[in-house]
């Protein structure tokens, strides 16, 4: 489906560790690199028992498919770009996770909304907006102040080292923050429950 104009990317580790994944070029997609990617799961948990996924900005779905692949149960992947969307349907069909990935072709702003009406809770959110747009983060503290997320839920913020993100979204704080090159990635855990 993906054809010309696409990189490759693969699922690093779990049930479907080695498969190929397609990546659009350009346009506003800028997938996790495998190093990144891996060091991340390292962090949050190389596997995991179940749980929900979000990934807000999807690109290709890579995360969400990796953390399929680790164990979680249910992926929704927001991306507003149809031709995006297509190559993350592809990916999962690739995968054989059609059926528990949800591909929403809306505006992550509108996630929440989308969310609530599925009313479930949260176990792993992924933000990995535009790096020029540093005000899409504020969307990880409405998740939070909407209480979908669980008390072991983790946020995983991808974005600029040069970006400073806040100290905590209420009650979940940076545990972690490492950079790759000029990539960032900051985790946020709920005091408390520290799973990293």
């Amino acid at each position: 489906m993906c054809g010309r104009g696409c990189n490759e990317l693969r699922i690093i580790a779990g049930e479907r560790k080695g498969l190929h994944l397609k990546s659009l070029k350009g346009l506003d997609t800028r997938p996790t690199s495998d190093m990144v990617k891996e060091s991340l799961f390292n962090r949050i948990g190389p596997y995991f028992d179940g749980g929900i996924v979000v990934e807000l900005f999807g690109g290709s779905g890579a995360l969400s498919l990796e953390a399929l692949s680790r164990g979680a149960d249910e992926a929704f992947v927001f991306e507003k770009n149809r031709k995006a969307c297509d190559v993350i349907r592809s990916n999962a069909e690739k995968c054989h996770y059609d059926e528990v990935v949800h591909i929403l072709q809306v505006d992550a702003q509108q996630a929440l909304k989308v969310m609530q009406k599925h009313a479930k809770k949260i176990d792993l959110l992924f933000l990995d907006p535009p790096y020029a747009e540093a005000k899409f983060y504020n969307l990880a503290q409405k998740f939070v102040d909407d209480g979908c997320l669980t008390d072991r839920a983790v946020i995983v913020c991808e974005h600029d080292k040069k970006t400073e993100l806040p100290e905590a979204y209420g009650l979940f704080q940076k545990s972690n923050c490492t950079s790759y090159g000029n990539v960032a990635i900051s985790i946020y855990e709920k005091w408390g429950f520290t799973n990293v």
